[in-house]
């Protein structure tokens, strides 16, 4: 026990200590300092995290040394890339309406955040996706008729006609098949990155900031911070999570805020200009590799459509919010203006690539459709190795049933078997 003798001496060593013993707090639940000032901690504390940024709302530079200067054939097709993106948008979301698929989602004012990622990763990162990233699959490879037989569940589709249309996947471009589950993929994501720790790969994490606001991102943030997983964390802040706005989502600084206090390094990054995103994920990339720490990026960008075809976004926005920014800061146009500006495309190149890409978009639409749906005997595999005696008892009694009712469905239109 002290006696007055040894408190009188603890009191002047503590007062004459030089170190850092001093000043700092001793709990071994945070790092940080002793103060007499009693006040809040707030966003109103310090400044909002900035964003980053390296195209204008132009298309010029603003920093010369900022420019990746990437090679002329990869800033080509990330221009061809996100214009391809626009006339998808534009077929398969009509096709919708026309009643020849069920169900479709625009990428359109998000261009920039697919394709500038996807530029910076290698093809071996595995990426889980939401429902809007499909110029990352584009890029890897993803074929146009690949796209096509999805959204029409025909018996090319790669995923045998068994999820919902623009829910992609790809083993072979190490691509997760797209689940509608809001937010699943953010943990599932962490568990892979942890396995592929030391294998020279990481993951890549997409997501919305409507699933932001899922318990299972908090859980993925501080899994993927205490086992320090390689993977990036790529948040697309569109303003709204279908027809609740951002304001209504969170009262702190966006998602980017989240970061640091997961202790996560955090990047805030223009995600309507292609040259900043691909910084930012290399520069990402690089750390998550080199230190096996996850990364978060939150890039700001704007949802021109709706959110889906099940959607009417002018029911909580006004058209003329839409307007500005598919005129104000339109990420295709500002990378086909620093293109235009690098002498490596023109107004004659612009004009023969949309024809060009139309007319090829046009022929996989039409083979597409005309295919045969798959043989639904299928409906009753891929869950099981061996296939259990309750579901064979049901697919007996729905052969008997299609049998006996063929002139009530059109078993024409499917695959035999």
């Amino acid at each position: 026990m002290f006696n007055r003798t040894s408190i009188s001496l603890f009191r002047l060593v503590w007062k004459n200590s030089k170190t850092k013993f001093s000043t700092q707090s001793l709990f071994p639940s945070a790092r940080t300092t002793w103060t007499e000032q009693l006040e809040f901690t707030g966003k109103h504390s310090y400044e909002p995290i900035p964003v980053y940024r390296v195209l204008d709302r132009l298309g010029d530079v603003i920093k010369p040394e900022d420019d990746p200067n990437l090679p002329s054939d990869v800033l080509i097709k990330m221009y061809k890339d996100m214009t391809i993106l626009g006339i998808m948008d534009k077929v398969l979301y009509e096709a919708q309406r026309q009643g020849r698929i069920s169900f479709y989602m625009t990428n359109t004012g998000e261009e920039a955040s697919h394709v500038g990622s996807a530029a910076a990763l290698d093809p071996s990162d595995v990426v889980y996706s939401q429902y809007r990233e499909a110029g990352v699959l584009l890029w890897r490879g993803f074929a146009l008729q690949q796209f096509i037989d999805q959204c029409y569940g025909n018996r090319d589709d790669n995923e045998r006609g068994k999820n919902m249309p623009v829910h992609y996947g790809c083993d072979a471009l190490n691509f997760i098949s797209i689940s509608s589950p809001l937010g699943t993929q953010l943990p599932q994501a962490v568990g892979s990155a942890y396995a592929l720790k030391g294998k020279n790969r990481i993951v890549v994490c997409y997501f919305g900031d409507g699933a932001a606001s899922e318990g299972d991102a908090h859980a993925a943030l501080n899994f993927a911070s205490t086992l320090n997983c390689p993977i990036i964390f790529f948040c697309r802040n569109n303003g709204y999570a279908i027809s609740t706005p951002v304001s209504e989502q969170y009262g702190g600084d966006g998602i980017a805020a989240r970061g640091p206090g997961y202790g996560i390094n955090t990047i805030r990054v223009d995600g309507n200009d292609a040259l900043a995103v691909y910084n930012a994920t290399k520069k990402s990339r690089d750390y998550a590799l080199s230190e096996n720490k996850p990364v978060l990026i939150e890039a700001m960008t704007y949802r021109i459509g709706d959110h889906s075809t099940s959607d009417d976004s002018t029911a909580y926005r006004s058209k003329e919010e839409i307007r500005q920014w598919s005129t104000n800061d339109d990420p295709v146009a500002k990378l086909r203006y620093y293109i235009t500006s690098k002498g490596i495309w023109n107004d004659e190149k612009n004009k023969e690539w949309l024809e060009e890409a139309k007319k090829e978009f046009m022929v996989a639409f039409k083979a597409g459709e005309k295919k045969h749906k798959p043989h639904w005997e299928i409906l009753f595999e891929d869950v099981y190795k061996f296939t259990p005696e309750h579901l064979e008892k049901q697919m007996a009694y729905m052969k008997q049933h299609v049998e006996k009712f063929k002139n009530h469905y059109p078993v024409n239109e499917f695959d035999g078997k």
